[in-house]
């Protein structure tokens, strides 16, 4: 269905105009937006400002309100996804990212479950650790059988997950967290290599200080059954670090993160250690505990001369981690367990987004030692002032309640009112509705191809790229459609050197210089650091591993990487290796093409397949003349699925006994999208009629080939997929997947 984008006197792109309409304003019951970028903003600042009223009888809630209005309207800073959604709204749930607990036992697991299943419902993302339950094939008294492991425990979670749609607006996203020393974990970092499952989840290995130093110390290390605590065997390090590094080399995945270095920085050490983080990675949590996380955009802070401008840095920095603070307040939690323990320790996240624009405004490129000095800089004034209004907020309404015992007691600092104020979030859609670059990514791309809604393709560029050429006499559209293909303008020689040296794209940056600005962001943050180290494609496995021991030794609490084409969805072209036969179609009596009748006998073949829906079973039949018929089935029958399957088979059966051609059949097949595509044999199967195509070409010896591109599309709406902070961003539509 077409959206109708809302009307707005707000300087807002189209591109955030469709985010906005399709994930964001409030609609009627016929799916119709009913809310104006202005009246969500309004209704955000006014349920975010009436908390003071709790701490303050006579606080001027009018001026407050027009003071969060006024940071968010002006777009230096965006509150987190769920904020902007849900407040003032029948919702309430505030908070982006939650970490559940399990213990070693049915009942555990399965009560984590029905709590994952209600923060996926009201919007949030959830982050466990699957380390206290005992490896595979171990005993279970009670029964006097054998343990299923981890592993096997997970692919609940990714059931419950795909089920339901969060708050209609955003699809479940977890986080799944193996500790190294566990038994299963050779298991664990194969197990998302075949995507035929586990789609709604990131996984990471919790990498402790005693491993890393085995890895280069050449050593071997121990598994421990966390049921007896007992150690069952031994590893070589080196080997399983390797083996980490190939399965992220191949698939992106699983992600690394130090946890004994997460730990060291526990700022409530007293209530327990940290064993997971939320699905990007970013927001380490003990059980039970969310945060509540926003972005100050940076480069609304550069002045006309080049320079930051601190003071009204200071001043929004303020504001944000008051309206921060008072989040906590207004939110409605799913469980009661997460609000106790989330208003213990009252943690926020302040972080950034358009760094990269200030780079560019500022004439420093990403990938120098200047960038680093200027990260430095400006999030060690952002984590020293969120610190100062933290402490400001706790004299006038008191420190978290969790304050005696925690690093704050210890230093005597008398007060504080949140547990950790800084945090670098993804911000995907939220950087699209502000008009800002990603994060502390580079520009993904100078420009790139748009898709609208109504099929058509616009060429957009970075707009302080095109104001530039066109000073120099430089723009055209021809160029700027050329620059699309690749996203770089390095190899342009049209292109002025000083052009090429400011705007730098992801894969221009080397993984050093990616893991330079995350460490030099990760030393003034609390909590850790949400970003992706770019590969091109031909980066060989060790270029991988020299990263991982690179953010080791830099200080990172965890590392994401991603190297190009890892996970492509390949362009589909047909090319015959046989000629066909010529078939002669038979004419019905009124002159209709008439489907030759089905013999008694016929034989055949039948080919299970992957995909995202699970097994797909496909048999194809041929009578004495060629291909007569098609029968599908999915391993799970039922549903409306089976009958759309059904429906498509009988009517490929139809043409094919009409005297279509295979060839025919398999182009309007192959490449049709849905949600949720998986792996098979190697190949990605984009869809059940996807996957029916790719056994009839099979069985017609039809190739099918499948070209590596340099970009991913969107399934919403077919545009170019950013890679970036973990996730998977449309910057046309504004769909996004952090699993």
């Amino acid at each position: 269905m077409e959206i109708e984008l809302p009307r707005t006197s707000l300087p807002l792109s189209n591109n955030a105009l469709v985010v906005l309409a399709r994930r964001y304003l409030k609609k009627d019951e016929l799916g119709q937006v009913v809310e104006t970028p202005e009246d969500m903003f309004s209704r955000v600042a006014k349920a975010i400002a009436k908390p003071d009223r709790k701490y303050d009888k006579n606080a001027d809630l009018k001026a407050l309100e027009q003071r969060f209005y006024n940071m968010m309207t002006s777009f230096k800073f965006m509150p987190n996804s769920p904020t902007l959604m849900n407040a003032g709204r029948v919702l309430g749930q505030l908070s982006a990212c939650f970490v559940l607990p399990i213990e070693d036992s049915i009942e555990s697991i399965f009560e984590a479950v029905k709590h994952t299943a209600m923060i996926h419902k009201s919007g949030g993302g959830t982050g466990f650790s699957f380390s206290r339950i005992r490896p595979e094939g171990d005993i279970v008294k009670t029964t006097h059988g054998v343990a299923s492991g981890p592993i096997s425990f997970m692919t609940i979670f990714d059931v419950a997950t795909e089920t339901i749609k969060q708050g209609g607006t955003r699809r479940g996203a977890n986080m799944g967290i193996l500790r190294i020393d566990h038994p299963d974990i050779e298991k664990f970092i194969r197990c998302k290599t075949q995507t035929d499952r586990l789609n709604n989840f990131n996984i990471s290995v919790a990498l402790s200080e005693r491993f890393m130093t085995a890895v280069h110390n050449g050593e071997s290390f121990p598994l421990i059954n966390p049921r007896t605590g007992l150690e069952v065997r031994r590893l070589p390090a080196d080997q399983v670090f390797s083996e980490i590094v190939e399965a992220a080399w191949e698939s992106g995945e699983p992600g690394i993160i130090f946890i004994d270095r997460i730990n060291k920085y526990n700022p409530t050490p007293n209530l327990g250690e940290i064993e997971s983080t939320n699905p990007c990675g970013e927001q380490p949590l003990l059980p039970y505990e969310s945060c509540n996380l926003g972005s100050i955009n940076l480069g609304k802070f550069v002045s006309k001369d080049g320079t930051i401008d601190f003071d009204d840095l200071k001043e929004t920095i303020w504001d944000a981690v008051h309206f921060l603070d008072n989040v906590i307040d207004a939110n409605k939690f799913p469980l009661k367990e997460i609000e106790r323990m989330t208003k213990k320790t009252r943690k926020i996240g302040l972080g950034v987004m358009g760094f990269a624009d200030m780079l560019i405004a500022m004439k420093i490129p990403y990938n120098s030692k200047e960038a680093v000095e200027v990260a430095r800089k400006v999030m060690g004034f952002i984590d020293e002032e969120s610190k100062m209004a933290s402490a400001e907020l706790a004299k006038k309404r008191g420190n978290f309640p969790a304050y005696e015992g925690s690093i704050y007691d210890s230093k005597k600092t008398p007060f504080m009112r949140n547990a950790t104020t800084t945090t670098i979030a993804p911000t995907g859609t939220i950087s699209i509705i502000a008009g800002a670059s990603s994060g502390i990514e580079p520009l993904f791309a100078i420009s790139y191809i748009r898709k609208v809604l109504d099929g058509s393709e616009l060429v957009e560029a970075h707009p302080q790229f095109v104001k530039e050429m066109k000073e120099r006499g430089l723009f055209s559209t021809e160029l700027m459609e050329r620059i699309a293909s690749s996203g770089s303008i390095q190899d342009f020689k049209e292109i002025p050197k000083e052009l090429k040296r400011i705007y730098v794209t992801s894969m221009d940056v080397s993984p050093e210089d990616h893991i330079a600005i995350q460490a030099a962001f990760q030393e003034h943050t609390d909590n850790a650091v949400s970003k992706t180290i770019n590969f091109p494609q031909d980066a060989s496995v060790e270029d991988v591993k020299k990263a991982y021991i690179l953010a080791w030794k830099k200080g990172l609490k965890g590392l994401t990487i991603y190297r190009y084409g890892s996970r492509p969805v390949q362009v589909l072209n047909l090319k015959e290796k046989k000629k066909e036969k010529t078939r002669e179609a038979k004419e019905a009596p009124n002159g209709k093409i008439a489907p030759r009748p089905r013999p008694r006998r016929t034989r055949g073949i039948t080919e299970r397949v992957r995909t995202g829906c699970g097994n797909l079973y496909v048999t194809i039949n041929w009578d004495d003349d060629d291909f007569c018929e098609v029968f599908a089935q999915m391993g799970k029958a039922g549903g409306c699925a089976a009958c759309q399957i059904e429906a498509e088979t009988r009517l490929i059966s139809l043409a094919l006994r009409s005297g279509v051609s295979p060839k025919a059949i398999i182009k309007q097949l192959s490449g049709i999208r849905c949600p949720s595509p998986s792996w098979d044999e190697g190949e990605q199967v984009l869809s059940c009629p996807d996957g029916v195509a790719k056994v009839l070409a099979e069985a017609a010896d039809i190739e099918i080939e499948r070209q590596q591109p340099n970009v991913m599309n969107c399934p919403d709406c077919g545009a170019t997929l950013d890679f970036e902070e973990g996730c998977a961003l449309c910057r046309s539509c504004g769909y996004s997947k952090c699993s």
